[in-house]
């Protein structure tokens, strides 16, 4: 069965346009609230959103969905995706929301769901809740149409939670760290969560104004946390995205640190505590063959998903690991989360660098990456992966590649790109192979 509505990560379109109207998130609250009306407790759903100006308008039309199917909706205000997703479990809700297009510009919204267990959905409820979208809602009589309320605490309940993660014997004493909030949903929480574990904090991305999300900030912008980090002469920057479910680390000399490296500092730290479960790290096809080789010469695995943190997630608990995520910066580290949380995978790589007393630019180049390149091919409509002219030059560069790299190409799930991704040990062959097959799609 097709998706009409959930990609990768839930829904996410330019608001104002299908599928990212006013009139899509009332159906969608009816839809999911009904899907999750389960026994005869009184029900209830979270809902939390990043800084778009969007948010007002999809915020109160998810909240008309849900009452009117009898749930009663609890509002977090501007937060991150892994607090809504810890707030829906530790609150007993049925359902949590977050109104976010994650990295995506201000213009762009989207809608992303978890269950009561603060997992992000299966496929299997995505596409029942899909089914009841277009269908006549189950409207609850008068006497139990539902009541919507905020609370002030959720911002607090994060803190803590996001401070609890980071070891008691351990303290940020004596640290410089820029954070980079992006204009988002940390803007309240990742500055004070890390000056209240001892560090001195300087902080961007503070003053969201509805438009400024993740425009020239954030984890996708780092120049300015380079050019901060080095200037303040800080011990470390941390980028987050939009809704903060993600992390770029900047070390003293102003070097971006991708989430492959940070996976593998990360997995080697716990190994050494004994603290690694399912023998290696789950990451998708994207992530390097560098990281792989590296945790193979450590006597661990690397286990590979298809792109989406969702997907990481569901090979992680199959496998037992607990530590797994993409190399763009989603770290999941279930030991202390359900979804991706950069402050909280911040916070495990600062203690690292606070346990070990190594410079970050030291700590965080675990291992040589091999010469890898990304590029996106924009189309307008129809399957150019299906033409007999990109299939062929897909075909002979495989062929090419055999035994010395690898070839990643896919069609986005959240915007009109076909991403182009190869790697291996020779950088010339690498990226002669990518422009071909840009070349080839733009044809097509």
């Amino acid at each position: 069965m097709g998706r009409r509505f959930f990609g990768t990560d839930g829904i996410r379109g330019l608001t104002n346009s299908a599928p990212m109207t006013a009139e899509t998130a009332l159906k969608v609250g009816q839809a999911a609230g009904a899907h999750y009306l389960r026994g005869q407790h009184r029900h209830r759903v979270v809902i939390g959103k990043d800084t778009r100006l969007s948010g007002y308008m999809m915020e109160s039309a998810l909240v008309a969905g849900f009452c009117s199917v009898g749930m009663d909706v609890v509002l977090l205000g501007p937060m991150p995706t892994p607090a809504v997703a810890m707030l829906t479990r530790s609150m007993r809700a049925d359902l949590g929301v977050m109104i976010s297009a994650s990295h995506n510009p201000f213009a762009d919204n989207g809608i992303k769901l978890f269950g009561p267990d603060g997992y992000k959905l299966s496929d299997e409820d995505e596409l029942a809740i899909e089914a009841r979208i277009d269908a006549e809602p189950a409207l609850a009589s008068p006497e139990l149409i539902g009541r919507a309320k905020r609370i002030e605490d959720a911002r607090g309940r994060y803190v803590h939670f996001a401070k609890s993660t980071f070891p008691e014997r351990l303290s940020l004493d004596g640290l410089k760290i820029v954070v980079d909030c992006a204009n988002g949903a940390a803007y309240h929480v990742a500055p004070d969560a890390l000056w209240e574990l001892g560090a001195e904090v300087v902080a961007l991305g503070t003053s969201p104004n509805g438009t400024n999300i993740n425009d020239g900030c954030g984890s996708t912008h780092p120049q300015l946390l380079q050019e901060r980090v080095v200037a303040e002469g800080a011990d470390l920057g941390l980028a987050l995205d939009g809704d903060a479910d993600r992390l770029i680390v900047v070390d003293e000399t102003g070097k971006v640190v991708d989430g492959d490296q940070l996976m593998a500092l990360i997995a080697l730290d716990q190994a050494r505590q004994g603290l690694l479960r399912g023998g290696g790290v789950v990451a998708t096809v994207m992530s390097n063959l560098g990281l792989e080789r590296k945790l193979r010469s450590e006597g661990l695995r690397l286990e590979r998903t298809k792109v989406g943190d969702r997907y990481v997630l569901e090979a992680m608990r199959e496998k037992g690991c607990n530590v797994g995520g993409e190399q763009s910066g989603h770290i999941i580290l279930t030991d202390h989360a359900t979804t991706g949380d950069g402050l909280v995978a911040g916070l495990q790589i600062l203690a690292a660098l606070v346990d070990q007393r190594r410079p970050a630019s030291e700590l965080l180049r675990q291992f040589e990456p091999v010469p890898q390149l990304l590029k996106n091919v924009r189309f307008a409509g129809g399957a150019p992966l299906e033409k007999d002219g990109v299939k062929s030059c897909i075909a002979d560069a495989e062929a090419e590649l055999n035994g010395k790299g690898r070839l990643v190409i896919r069609k986005s799930g959240t915007e009109p790109l076909i991403r182009v991704m190869a790697e291996g040990d020779d950088e010339a062959q690498v990226q002669a192979v990518v422009e071909r097959i840009c070349e080839a799609v733009a044809r097509a």
